[in-house]
């Protein structure tokens, strides 16, 4: 491990593990109305009561983290509930989710969050940490969902080092959607979300200090949209559970697409998914479920 991230700063960072956090907040109409036109969904007015599509919890329960406390790049300055690991690149790695109930649109809910694992590795670009923290939502008494979320950290790229080509994907999609990314999805997601990170809207920060080719595409909107892709090719189906994994950023230099099929030698009806960019390269996989 590099300097800063020995042995001994390894187990400062798993110290946090444990560490506990209730956020409460109202799923509100007007937010979810947002959502659907901001992914160009023609949706009904949301009516107190009416379920909420799955993974579009992530528009609420945000940390509203004062400006002061912001770091340079937007994000919450390190510390608090999640581990202060020192490196400059934080992104969303993965989760798993399993609904029991659905949220409902128009009513308080609470999500108790829990940090449940903190990894510190050793790359082949430096050092890495990885925080898994699960989340337990919940409304009326009621529980509706559990996440775990994987979230990783990690250094700035060499100069000039070689950035490694992520696999073509393999499978034959039965059904598919491409995407335009533009700043202007990108701009209305954040905000949504409530999410200051700088790279999905900043573009001289993105590409002269992160050294990205434009502004990054948000991982959780790539999850969303996959997650949309299979409600409307079975709009009469549950989901019961959905894990995703990303495998490379994507950026708004180019159109991307998204796909699904039925997951090979899966006898529980289950359907792989996953985002590709233009060259046909992975950017995430997924697995979905649906409820009896």
């Amino acid at each position: 491990m590099t300097s800063g991230l020995d042995s001994q700063a390894a187990d400062h960072l798993r110290s946090w593990i444990g560490r506990t956090e209730t956020v409460r907040d109202e799923i509100v109409a007007a937010q979810v109305a947002a959502m659907s036109a901001t992914i160009d969904r023609d949706d009904p007015l949301p009516q107190v009561g009416d379920p909420l599509p799955p993974l579009w919890h992530w528009l609420f329960f945000m940390p509203r983290m004062r400006r002061s406390l912001l770091g340079r790049d937007g994000h919450p300055a390190l510390g608090g509930f999640l581990p202060p690991v020192p490196l400059p690149r934080r992104m969303w790695a993965g989760g798993r989710l399993t609904w029991m109930a659905p949220l409902a649109v128009g009513r308080a809910a609470e999500k108790h969050s829990t940090v449940t694992d903190v990894q510190v590795k050793q790359g082949k670009t430096g050092p890495l940490v990885f925080v898994t923290v699960r989340h337990d939502l919940s409304q009326d008494g009621v529980a509706c969902l559990t996440e775990e979320h994987d979230i990783v950290y990690r250094d700035y790229d060499a100069p000039g080092a070689a950035k490694p080509k992520p696999g073509l994907a393999a499978l034959v999609p039965e059904f598919s959607r491409d995407v335009v990314p533009d700043s202007v999805l990108l701009f209305r997601y954040s905000a949504l979300t409530f999410n200051g990170h700088r790279i999905h809207y900043d573009r001289a920060f993105c590409t002269e200090e992160e050294g990205y080719p434009g502004l990054v595409f948000h991982g959780p909107l790539t999850a969303t949209l996959l997650v949309d892709l299979v409600r409307n090719a079975f709009p009469a189906r549950t989901l019961a559970s959905f894990s995703f994994r990303a495998v490379s950023p994507l950026f708004d230099t180019a159109p991307f697409s998204i796909h699904g099929c039925k997951t090979p030698q899966s006898d529980d009806g289950a359907y792989t998914l996953w985002a590709q960019n233009s060259e046909g390269r992975l950017a995430m996989q997924a697995e979905v479920r649906f409820a009896a």
